[in-house]
């Protein structure tokens, strides 16, 4: 997987300057944050051209990877903390002699696996996944590995993590790590790498026993073992060393210790709601509510009445047409595997994102959006709307109410009725219960056929809190079960002949 991208002078070239980090020319913009600049260009009309511009050249070398924790970077940290890696292996900025170096060190523990024998499946065990999430959490990592994780445990044939389990693992570890997009400061992902990347992190959360040490890695020590070797090593001392002296900054301002990561401002990044929109659960990143919008005990409230649409580009044609306004709960269904094949809604928390308002705006979707996000930004809602999710069944004018405990990371998100006044969410359940899917609701058209069986099958398979996984068992006990039914239905149909 390709690391962070560099512009090929990581020994001479100090990540703060010009071609190594993608920052805006007058250093307080985000060039890794305008990949896509047509929201910036209708929000910001001649500003949107040079944003347009820095988005291009943010992207710096072939071959490299995002500057900020999104999915791909995530995705080689969570990797590593499977064990799945050498140590110290993810973010290693790619282009660069440290690079070429964990390529040789990767080849040499593929052939002692071989030689001892070591498989992944020893490696993937359920502690190694445990392991990860915790190390997700410490970074405050990208929400669509809500999505991954599960699916590799499912296929490495371990218990596959569920909403509850994000939720325990995120209230019981500290966010430790102040990187692009959450900050508190916007450090690139190559000053984590500097500070000591994966094993720092780990080695903080050995010390909060937050750990199991016993697990594999692809080295064939225990995760214990090989953190005993990082704390001591050369190359530790070296990296944070080199992040002190070349670009000013103190190590353990990227990567904090325990004790001081809450006063410096980090805080944990997604809440898990529930309610009676949302059964199987959703996730919010919760470092991007707009700390003016919660209230003094911690809690992000918004009652009010949904505008709801059934597409991207129809909730954001709504948005560049003036028709959605602060204090508004925006819906957009259909965004899920069996409407979209779950494609990344990043235009439309993009669109927000550059609106004066577009922090008091709710969004809730069954789509799954990039961790660039502005406000309440809640996604992931299960079931989707097309596998028969209440969510599907919303309409203009709904009262919805939302509470996020940005503390204790839990919440609700309810509809409430559709008349004057709210109602109980329990009166709300039942208006829903008996309500059609929204007759706007379908499949995109131009989704393809094998991606609308895939959608159907992951769909029987568990869904998206599931990871959209083929789970075999429960397609094969469906099938039969509705093979029976409609056998069971045409022989009623002969007795009645």
């Amino acid at each position: 997987m390709p690391g962070p991208s560099s512009d090929g002078r990581f020994e001479r070239l100090r990540p703060g300057e010009a071609g190594f980090l993608a920052l805006a020319e007058d250093g307080n913009g985000d060039g890794g944050r305008e990949q896509v600049g047509g929201s910036a260009h209708e929000a910001n009309g001649p500003e949107g051209t040079r944003l347009d511009d820095l988005g291009c050249r943010a992207c710096a070398t072939p071959g490299g990877g995002c500057q900020f924790l999104g999915t791909a970077a995530t995705s080689q940290v969570v990797a590593e903390a499977l064990g799945l890696t050498v140590p110290h292996a993810a973010l290693a900025p790619s282009g660069q002699r440290v690079w070429t170096k964990m390529a040789r060190q990767s080849a040499r523990a593929v052939l002692h696996m071989i030689r001892i024998g070591l498989t992944v499946d020893r490696i993937v065990t359920d502690a190694a996944i445990r392991n990860a999430m915790a190390v997700h959490a410490a970074f405050g990592g990208s929400t669509n590995l809500l999505l991954h994780l599960p699916a590799v445990s499912h296929a490495a044939g371990r218990r596959v993590p569920d909403v509850s389990d994000w939720a325990e693992v995120n209230r019981s570890v500290p966010r430790l790590v102040s990187v692009l997009p959450n900050g508190p400061v916007p450090h690139p992902t190559v000053r984590v790498f500097l500070a000591g990347g994966v094993p720092e992190v780990m080695l903080h959360l050995r010390r909060l026993g937050l750990l199991d040490e016993r697990a594999l890695t692809a080295t064939g020590e225990t995760v214990g073992a090989v953190l005993d070797w990082w704390e001591s090593s050369e190359r530790r001392h070296r990296m944070r060393r080199h992040l002190l002296e070349q670009d000013g900054v103190d190590p353990d301002t990227v990567i904090f210790p325990p004790d001081r990561a809450r006063a410096a401002g980090l805080a944990s990044t997604m809440a898990f709601p529930t309610g009676n929109i949302a059964p199987e659960g959703s996730v919010v990143k919760t470092a991007a509510i707009d700390p003016a919008q919660v209230d003094e005990d911690g809690v992000y409230r918004h009652l009010g009445r949904a505008k709801v649409f059934t597409s991207e580009r129809a909730a954001i044609r709504a948005i560049k047409d003036g028709r959605i306004a602060g204090g508004d709960i925006l819906v957009m269904m259909g965004g899920g595997p069996s409407g979209t094949g779950m494609e990344e809604t990043y235009q439309l928390t993009s669109a927000l994102r550059h609106l004066p308002f577009g922090g008091k705006v709710s969004l809730i979707t069954d789509a799954r959006f990039s961790g660039v996000s502005t406000g309440a930004c809640i996604g992931h809602v299960g079931p989707e709307a097309l596998a028969g999710g209440p969510v599907g069944r919303l309409r203009d004018g709904d009262w919805i109410d939302i509470r996020i405990d940005l503390r204790r990371l839990e919440g609700r998100i309810d509809m409430v009725g559709d008349g004057e006044n709210p109602v109980s969410p329990a009166e709300g359940a039942r208006i829903l219960a008996q309500r059609d899917p929204h007759p706007d609701l379908a499949a995109d058209p131009a989704l393809p056929d094998d991606t609308r069986l895939w959608a159907a099958l992951q769909a029987a398979g568990g869904g998206t809190w599931r990871g959209c996984v083929y789970d075999v068992d429960r397609i094969v006990r469906l099938l039969e079960a509705g093979r029976k039914a409609l056998e069971g239905a045409h022989s009623g149909r002969e007795e009645v002949v």
